[in-house]
């Protein structure tokens, strides 16, 4: 919808635009689904999970912002490596300016993530939807619009 639009600033944020483009795709979308512990006890939480009604088929997704240049990256590996644990096939959603050309070279070629601007067509061919206009979707920027 146009003008819609607004800023992406942190990772909270990059959580509901994700849920909010499932729903507009058509997908029905949970936030926060918990799934377990993680081997050192901590509860283990999906940020977003997007189900096809029909056929029920279901996606997990991460969401990672970074603003500016940090230690957050790091755990990135850890995450990719987590989302193996979950019951369900997952996918880092990733945002913002702060992650190095490296972690973002690194991120795609593990075929587990995506940044935020090419969702939309990885849902697509991921649910079985037709890849038409996209909806109009939050710019994942550190400032609004």
């Amino acid at each position: 919808m146009p003008g819609r639009a607004t800023a992406v600033a942190n990772g909270e944020e990059l959580a509901r635009a994700v849920a909010q483009l499932g729903r507009e795709l058509g997908l029905e979308s949970t936030e926060q689904v918990r799934v377990a512990r993680r081997i050192w006890g901590a509860e283990r939480y999906i940020d977003v999970v997007l189900t096809q009604g029909t056929t029920r088929k279901t996606l997990g997704l991460e969401c990672k912002f970074q603003a500016v240049r940090g230690t957050a990256e790091e755990k990135i590996p850890a995450t990719i490596k987590d989302i193996e644990a979950w019951p369900i096939p997952g996918l880092v959603v990733f945002a913002g300016e702060g992650f190095t050309q490296n972690m973002r070279s690194f991120l795609i070629s593990t075929g587990k993530a995506v940044e935020f601007e090419e969702l939309q067509p990885w849902l697509c061919l991921f649910f079985g939807l037709p890849l038409g206009t996209p909806p109009s979707l939050p710019t994942p920027t550190l400032f609004d619009s």
